[in-house]
């Protein structure tokens, strides 16, 4: 018989994986609420010129739900964390049928106020549904990717070069999300506000671009991060009680 991957040796290991699980959990059910309702503008000067640089706001939680999954990975073993990804997409289909149901259930409003309350709720439910389905298709595509390219990059480096392991897949998982949710998006919904004197094409493409530097950018800078995680998780894990 296989492995019970629900069975942990002591309650530490249980207790760290909760953890690491609630908050990769929580953080994948806020970037789908989230989604593309808001676009932030975070262009920057560098030596006085302006790079351009503007995101959804979906994207914000995003580079932690891959370092939990390469935290587990690391930790726990692949199997442990593809049976997360399964659990997060269970949670978000699970979002997304009471926005669908929620939205078709008949409404009871009083007033102007609660009037304005029920348009904003079918708003925001009308723009999460598009972007739950997109970042759902993208999200299991590319945290799959992202297990099997670490876990490749591990046996090939023979367990050594953490940090190759941990960039590079999540650098090419992150490249398949980014691609893959905008493109969808756009297509069932429509609200991705694209630049102006463009081609749909070249401003989708420019989007694309835009996120993927984000979380390229922030791959490298959670790597620092998941070596002082990993040592003192391990630590943590193997130290005895007293």
């Amino acid at each position: 018989m296989g492995k019970n991957i629900f069975k942990f040796e002591n309650a530490k290991q249980l207790t760290v994986y909760m953890v690491l699980a609630a908050i990769f959990i929580s953080s994948m059910t806020m970037l789908n609420i989230l989604g593309t309702s808001r676009f932030l503008d975070l262009s920057f000067n560098f030596f006085d010129t302006k790079i351009p640089m503007i995101v959804a706001i979906g994207v914000l939680p995003y580079p932690i739900t891959f370092l939990c999954t390469d935290l587990i990975s690391e930790i726990y073993g692949k199997e442990r964390a593809k049976t997360i990804v399964w659990i997060g997409l269970v949670v978000n289909l699970w979002l997304g049928f009471i926005l669908w149901i929620g939205g078709n259930l008949p409404e009871f409003t009083t007033s102007a106020q609660s009037m304005e309350s029920n348009n904003a709720f079918m708003t925001i439910r009308n723009l999460a549904l598009g972007t739950i389905t997109a970042s759902m298709i993208a999200y299991f595509l590319a945290q799959y990717i992202d297990v099997i390219v670490f876990h490749y990059l591990k046996g090939l480096t023979k367990g050594r070069y953490l940090w190759i392991r941990n960039n590079g897949s999540t650098m090419i998982s992150q490249l398949v999300d980014t691609s893959a949710v905008i493109l969808i998006t756009h297509y069932l919904t429509g609200a991705i506000p694209l630049p102006k004197n463009m081609s749909t094409f070249d401003g989708l493409m420019l989007l694309i671009f835009y996120g993927y530097i984000f979380k390229f950018f922030f791959a490298l800078v959670d790597t620092p991060i998941f070596y002082f995680a990993v040592k003192y998780i391990k630590k943590y894990l193997n130290a005895k009680d007293d």
